[in-house]
């Protein structure tokens, strides 16, 4: 088995390395000066069971071309089997036509990593667990429970704890991580004007003088994150918290969060953090290199993965 790190979150691949106790290939991928990426794969993977560490995540294109150019590398260096690891799926928000001519770009996506010659994809947290379909290729799709639930279990108390949706769509998750932590569910009735803003309507559930934890896969602007936790005091909630697979975090979202009446914002290092949240005052940060990790080890050892989620 070989490991090889793009560039989009090097900490995430060194400390998935650690956790397998295997190093990082080693792996030139650099520019031309017009930003043209190019990719050298500096040992022998010949017949070799390859995994390929890159969230596609902020620069998305750039990123996205690493991987893809990465592959081919792999592909002509004739490796045995090629994993494209993703702990962030970029594009993923494009998983559907919402109007005239409009691009399903998330299945273009995964056209493009199936082109370059990945034989698997491995990612965690779709944001529309259907994108799984849109691979011809075998694709595992890794929750962030197991990390998460453990961590709410130190802070709250489940008698007193109400797990809430932050919008319709993301009711099934909600319910999923309620019934693991034993916890009551509320959902917010949103409805969304324009893309990156928010307009909550109502909530859901009974929520007065009851700790609420918002459940969602990702936070871009975290409007909507910061929209609920007003709309959940307002109707009397003791404490707001949210716990987010990807912390995307774009434009002012670090600054909305610190004006916002959350009391904390929990996210994944599946993306890098960025210096503004790595010194917030009420973002933290879990560690997914162990789960990703032990996800790998279980594809190179043809176990099942599922087995992690019991």
């Amino acid at each position: 088995m070989k490991l090889i790190a793009g560039n989009s979150n090097r900490p995430l691949a060194e400390a998935i390395s650690a956790h397998l106790k295997t190093p990082l290939t080693t792996a030139s991928i650099r520019r031309f000066a017009d930003m043209e990426v190019f990719v050298e794969i500096m040992e022998n993977v010949r017949g070799e069971d390859v995994f390929v560490i890159q969230s596609t995540s902020y620069p998305a294109n750039d990123n996205l071309m690493e991987l893809l150019i990465t592959i081919d590398a792999l592909r002509r260096g004739s490796a045995r089997r090629i994993t494209a690891v993703l702990p962030y799926f970029g594009y993923a928000r494009q998983d559907r036509k919402t109007g005239g001519r409009t691009p399903i770009s998330a299945k273009l996506v995964a056209n493009l990593i199936t082109s370059a010659g990945a034989d698997r994809v491995l990612t965690m947290d779709l944001h529309a667990g259907q994108i799984q379909g849109f691979f011809d290729i075998p694709t595992d799709n890794l929750i962030a429970s197991p990390v998460m639930v453990p961590d709410m279990e130190k802070l709250f108390n489940a008698e007193n704890l109400v797990m809430v949706s932050p919008d319709v769509g993301g009711v099934g998750r909600a319910r999923a991580m309620a019934k693991r932590m034993g916890a009551d569910l509320a959902i917010i009735d949103k409805r969304r004007e324009k893309a990156g803003v928010s307009e909550v309507m109502n909530v859901i559930g009974e929520v007065k003088g009851r700790d609420c934890v918002l459940i969602d896969d990702m936070a871009d602007s975290a409007g909507t994150l910061c929209n609920a936790a007003g709309a959940l005091m307002a109707q009397g909630a003791n404490s707001v918290h949210a716990y987010v697979v990807h912390g995307v975090l774009s434009g002012g979202a670090v600054a909305r969060v610190a004006e916002s009446p959350l009391e904390s914002l929990v996210i994944t290092d599946s993306i890098a953090p960025t210096e503004a949240v790595r010194v917030s005052q009420n973002i933290r940060t879990l560690t997914v290199a162990p789960l990703i990790g032990s996800a790998i080890e279980c594809i190179a050892d043809e176990k099942s993965i599922s087995a992690l989620f019991k």
